[in-house]
């Protein structure tokens, strides 16, 4: 089933981006006061009234890109046009009618599809009269709206949804899974995404930073939808020196959050960076699934063995010996299908669930084998363990004290969790939890030593491997 397209255009600094996240009621597209920031089509699903339509943001008509990507960027809005169900055209009435405006007029007069005139900054009822002037564009109805002052927001939907053909009977397919591709700049993330897409999709070239903004894109694969979410290249800290670097690095962070799975990305010519190890750890704290990526391999192939860039990785990454790696090149699409039914398979692992009896062995096991160092001349004690949670899978361990079980031994612990349960390759969050003191005359003797005026708190910082 074809979901519906809405798609936004109009000349640079007009507030395609600002109208575009106000519709979609969140901040996904960067908005800067500096044009020709948006490059590839963005989109998002909006459901109003029942209706699900695709809106789309471009990037602005007419720009003449900083890094001679003109070509590429009106590429992208020729193709968002082609699929476009509906036209936003949008204007700024502070800024009143412009030449580009016209032209950008003239180039929409040629396509038969429903276009709707947007009059944005319309900030008050007092500016108005200003925007009329835009009927001379001969673009129909004017909608006047305000993305700052909230203004008319409803009735620009009212209009999109007049305008959208006939409903299909059932909604859009929900994806199976989110995967957030991740990574420096230039290891082909943008490559991998027109891979899965089957088309260009994405902005490809070798200047550094071609993509800014996190970009969902639904494909399909074996009969399943998805979404793969390109992220820009993340840079070193002191090498962010404007507003679309800090903005890349804080949407490809909100990406990995968003996430199901993630995809780290590396180039198997450069040697893996601060930056890399920089992304990994923040995918860890996020206890996300993640799968090392060696992109562009077909420059190695022959020349270099495979288990040396395992070695290779596993040295620069040891707290993350779980996750899996795969080698493809993302330009032909080698391996590409196995690694993303490796990815189905991790996200699969992230929501399984153990009885608690099963667990309590494996714990019980895990103690015998290798008993807990003494703490303060006691023998630290775990009574039970339960799983409480999934994406990541949570367990939480109640002992008589959490602070009795040093970071080694946490990490022995999942070491032998991990070998045994069926989330081997995902990680492990673990909750160290002090059971809660019997009635007065009544505590167990395995809790004596704990001092009375001891604060008891009653969750353990959680820590993984």
């Amino acid at each position: 089933m074809r979901i519906p397209q809405v798609v936004i255009v109009g000349r640079p600094n007009v507030g395609k981006s600002s109208l575009f996240n106000w519709l979609c009621g969140r901040r996904i597209a960067i908005v800067d006061d500096m044009a020709g920031v948006t490059r590839d089509r963005i989109t998002h699903l909006v459901s109003y009234e029942n209706r699900y339509f695709e809106l789309v943001d471009t990037g602005g008509m007419g720009i003449q890109d900083a890094d001679n990507l003109t070509a590429e960027v009106e590429q992208q809005i020729e193709a968002a046009l082609d699929g476009a169900d509906v036209i936003l055209f949008v204007v700024d009435t502070r800024t009143g009618l412009l030449p580009l405006d016209e032209e950008v007029a003239r180039r929409l007069r040629y396509l038969d599809k429903p276009v709707i005139l947007v009059a944005n900054k319309t900030d008050a009822p007092t500016l108005e009269p200003q925007a009329d002037e835009f009927y001379k564009l001969g673009r129909g109805k004017l909608v006047k709206v305000s993305v700052h002052q909230n203004r008319n927001r409803e009735e620009l939907l009212e209009l999109i949804l007049e305008r959208l053909p006939p409903a299909d009977s059932e909604p859009p397919r929900e994806p199976e899974m989110k995967v957030a591709i991740v990574g420096r700049r230039n290891t082909g993330k943008s490559t991998f995404i027109n891979t899965l897409y089957r088309g260009e999709r994405m902005i490809v070239s070798e200047v550094p930073g071609t993509t800014r903004d996190s970009v969902d894109v639904r494909f399909e694969l074996d009969g399943k939808a998805f979404i793969a979410i390109d992220t820009p290249g993340v840079r070193r800290a002191k090498s962010v020196r404007t507003d679309i670097d800090y903005y890349g690095i804080h949407r490809a962070q909100r990406s990995i959050r968003r996430a199901d799975v993630v995809l780290l990305f590396l180039d198997c010519t450069e040697r893996i960076s601060k930056v890399d190890k920089q992304l990994c750890q923040y995918i860890n704290e996020q206890f996300k699934p993640c799968i090392f990526v060696v992109n562009k391999w077909d420059l190695l192939y022959g020349k270099m063995p495979t288990e040396r860039w395992v070695r290779y990785i596993r040295d620069c990454f040891p707290t993350m010996w779980h996750a899996p790696i795969a080698f493809i090149t993302g330009k032909t699409g080698k391996n590409v299908k196995a690694l993303l039914n490796h990815a189905q398979m991790l996200f699969k692992q992230s929501r399984q669930r153990v009885s608690t009896g099963e667990l309590n062995r494996l714990v019980r096991t895990a103690l015998q084998q290798h008993p807990p160092p003494l703490y303060q001349n006691r023998m630290p004690k775990i009574y039970y363990a339960a799983q409480i949670g999934i994406q990541p899978p949570t367990i939480v361990l109640v002992c008589n004290e959490p602070k009795a079980f040093s970071a080694d031994y946490r990490r022995y612990l999942i070491s032998a969790l991990r070998d045994h349960l069926p989330f081997s390759e995902v990680p492990i969050r673990l909750y160290l939890h002090r059971r809660s003191r019997a009635a007065p005359g009544a505590a167990p003797p395995d809790e004596e030593w704990i001092e009375p005026d001891e604060k008891e708190p009653n969750q353990q910082e959680a820590w993984s491997d």
